[in-house]
C-alpha cells in the first residue's frame, strides 16, 4: 500500500479516485497545510501528495522527506513549491496542465464579449432601476482583428473560438510553427510589434516572466489602433497597470477586460474597476466546477500511476535519475542547455522549425535522450516560462510543432566528445558545437563553418567580419573607450588563410552601451554583430539546483 495525503480541499470525483484505488492508502487532512509542522510530519508517512495552492512545500517542510518520492499540484502554478528542494529530495513534481484549458478560454471570450457589449455596466444600470438602452451601444466581434500573444494551450484554445466567432485571427508565437498556426487558422507573426498595430482586440496568453511582464506597455498602447480592447485572463504584470489607466484616460485604449492583476486582494484595484469601459473579475480564469473537477482527477491520476506504474507525467522538475548518474552527466547536461540558450537568442525572432543535435565520442555513453531535453530546455526557456525543464521540454516542443532529434556514433573527431547542434528557422540554420575540458570547462568550438575555442559562459559578443589586418585592434580600442572590459576572445576563420570571411567570440566581463555596439557595427570590415547571454561559469542548472 502506498500513503497518499491530500493536504488542501479536494474535489469529491478526486478524492473517490484514490479512495477506491487498491494500492492507496488515502489520508485526506485540508487543513494540515495551515501548520508547516504538522504538513512536514505528515509528509514523512507519506509516499506522494496532492495539494492545491494553500499548500506551502517550502526547504524546511521538504528537507529530510526520505518516504516522498512525489508531488501533484491539482492547477498550474508550482509557485509554492519549492523545486530546487524537491529535486535534492529526489522528489518529482507533476503539475495538471491541462485541466483549466478549456475554462480558461472560454473566461477570455466571455470577457471579450462582455467588454464589447458593455454587459457588466448595462447590468448595473438595470440593478439600479434605469433604462439606458441607447447609452450601452456595443460593437460586434464578428469581423475584427483579434491579435493573440502566446499561442500555448489556452492561446490556441481561445484562436480557434475567436475563429468560430469569425474574427480574423492573428497570433504572435516565436516558437509555433507556421504549419501548426496555418492548421488552426491563425496568421501568424514573429514580431509583435507588426502585429499590434493591426488590432480591434488584444488578448495575452503567456507565462509571467522577465521578458513578459510589462509586455504591453506606454509604448506599444501608443502605436496600436486608437481605441484598442485589451483582455488579460492570463498573468497580472503582462499589461502594465499603469501605462494602461494612462491609455484609458487618453482614449487611446478603448476598454479593457481583466482578471488577474499585479495585486490580488480587495481594494487593490479599485482606480481600474472603476472606469466605465473596464470590466473586472477576481481570477475566475479557473473558477468552474469542471475545471476544479478535471485538475483533481488529473492529480489523483499522476499520483496513482507514479506510485503503482513508474509512470511520469506532467513533470515540471526533472527524470529520476541516481545521483552516481547525474553526477557524471551533469557537464554534458550543462553544455547541451547552454547550446540551446545560444542558439534561441543567435535565431531571435525567426519561427524555430526544429533541432538537430548529433554526439560524437564519450558523450554517448550518458543518457542522451536526457542530454537532448537539457538541450531542449534551454531552446525553449527564452520565450517560455522557467517551468520548461529536462522532463517536460520535448513535450512542449512537440506541442509548439517543433521537431527535435539526435544521432550518435562513438567515433571521436577532433575532440573526445562533442555535441553539436543545428537549428533549423523560416529562414536559415544555425549550427553550434560544444565540448568538455574535464568536469569544469565548457567549449564553443564550431559556429557554422567556422572552427574556434570560446568560452561557453557569460556574456559573449560574436561579429562576422572580413579577415584584413587592425581590426581586432580597432574593436578592442573601441570597447576600452566605452570602458568594456574583454576577458577573452576567439577567431574562427572560413578558410586557414587570411583575406576570407571569418567569425570571433568576445567574452565580456560588462555589457557594452548601444552606442558601442552600433561603433563596432559601423566598421566597414564587419558584417553582423550578435550579443548571447549565457549563464556565468558553473552556474547551477535552473532544473537541478546543483
Amino acid at each position: 500500500m502506498y500513503r497518499v495525503l491530500v493536504s488542501d480541499n479536494l474535489s469529491p470525483i478526486g478524492l473517490k479516485l484514490l479512495e477506491d484505488h487498491p494500492e492507496i492508502d488515502l489520508v485526506y487532512e485540508p487543513e494540515i497545510h495551515k501548520d508547516p509542522s504538522a504538513l512536514k510530519e505528515a509528509l514523512a508517512t507519506a509516499d506522494g501528495v496532492v495539494i492545491r495552492s494553500g499548500t506551502k512545500l517550502t526547504e524546511d517542510v521538504l528537507s529530510g522527506q526520505k518516504r516522498l518520492k512525489v508531488v501533484a499540484r491539482a492547477g498550474v502554478g508550482v509557485d509554492n513549491v519549492d523545486l530546487v528542494a524537491a529535486t535534492r529530495q529526489g522528489i518529482v513534481v507533476s503539475n495538471t496542465p491541462d485541466g483549466n484549458t478549456l475554462s480558461t478560454a472560454e473566461q477570455t471570450i466571455a470577457m471579450m464579449m462582455g467588454l464589447c457589449r458593455n454587459i457588466g455596466p448595462a447590468s448595473q444600470s438595470m440593478r439600479e432601476g434605469r433604462w439606458d438602452r441607447k447609452l450601452f451601444t456595443g460593437t460586434q466581434l464578428a469581423g475584427k482583428t483579434v491579435g493573440v500573444i502566446g499561442l500555448g494551450r489556452i492561446g490556441l484554445a481561445v484562436a480557434r473560438r475567436c475563429n468560430g466567432l469569425e474574427m480574423n485571427v492573428l497570433g504572435y508565437d516565436p516558437f509555433l510553427s507556421e504549419d501548426r498556426a496555418a492548421e488552426q487558422k491563425i496568421e501568424l507573426y514573429r514580431d509583435i510589434d507588426e502585429l499590434l498595430v493591426k488590432c480591434d482586440l488584444v488578448t495575452v496568453h503567456t507565462p509571467l516572466t522577465d521578458e513578459t511582464r510589462g509586455l504591453i506597455n506606454s509604448e506599444r498602447l501608443k502605436k496600436m489602433k486608437k481605441g484598442v480592447r485589451l483582455v488579460n485572463c492570463a498573468r497580472g504584470g503582462i499589461i502594465d497597470e499603469e501605462a494602461l489607466l494612462e491609455g484609458l484616460e487618453s482614449g487611446q485604449v478603448g476598454g479593457a477586460a481583466l482578471d488577474v492583476y499585479v495585486t490580488e486582494k480587495a481594494g487593490a484595484n479599485d482606480k481600474l474597476a472603476s472606469y466605465p469601459n473596464v470590466l473586472c473579475t477576481p481570477h475566475l480564469g479557473a473558477s468552474t466546477e469542471e475545471a476544479q473537477e478535471q485538475v483533481a482527477v488529473e492529480a489523483a491520476e499522476i499520483v496513482c500511476n507514479f506510485l503503482t506504474r513508474n509512470e511520469i507525467r506532467s513533470a515540471v522538475n526533472m527524470v529520476p535519475i541516481s545521483g552516481k548518474e547525474l553526477e557524471a552527466a551533469k557537464a554534458y547536461l550543462d553544455l547541451a542547455y547552454r547550446l540551446g540558450l545560444m542558439l534561441a537568442q543567435l535565431a531571435g525572432s525567426e519561427g524555430i522549425k526544429g533541432a538537430e543535435l548529433q554526439y560524437r565520442g564519450e558523450v554517448t555513453s550518458q543518457p542522451v535522450k536526457l542530454i537532448t531535453s537539457a538541450f531542449t530546455s534551454g531552446l525553449l526557456s527564452a520565450a517560455l516560462d522557467d517551468t520548461v525543464s529536462i522532463v517536460n521540454s520535448d513535450v512542449t516542443a512537440k506541442d509548439r510543432g517543433i521537431a527535435i532529434s539526435q544521432t550518435s556514433t562513438s567515433e571521436t573527431g577532433a575532440f573526445a566528445t562533442m555535441i553539436a547542434a543545428t537549428v533549423r528557422t523560416d529562414q536559415r540554420e544555425i549550427t553550434a558545437g560544444g565540448t568538455t575540458f574535464g568536469n569544469d570547462f565548457l567549449r564553443l568550438v564550431k559556429l557554422n563553418d567556422y572552427q574556434l575555442d570560446a568560452y561557453l559562459d557569460g556574456l559573449m559578443l560574436i561579429y562576422r567580419h572580413k579577415d584584413v589586418p587592425g581590426l581586432i585592434g580597432a574593436i578592442g580600442t573601441t570597447f576600452g573607450k566605452h570602458q568594456v572590459n574583454i576577458s577573452h576572445m576567439a577567431l574562427g576563420r572560413e578558410k586557414n588563410e587570411p583575406g576570407g570571411e571569418a567569425v570571433a567570440v568576445l567574452n565580456l566581463d560588462n555589457a557594452p552601451s548601444e552606442e558601442a555596439l552600433q561603433e563596432v557595427q559601423s566598421h566597414p570590415d564587419v558584417t553582423g554583430v550578435q550579443l548571447v547571454n549565457l549563464p556565468p561559469a558553473k552556474a547551477p542548472l535552473p532544473w537541478l539546483g546543483l
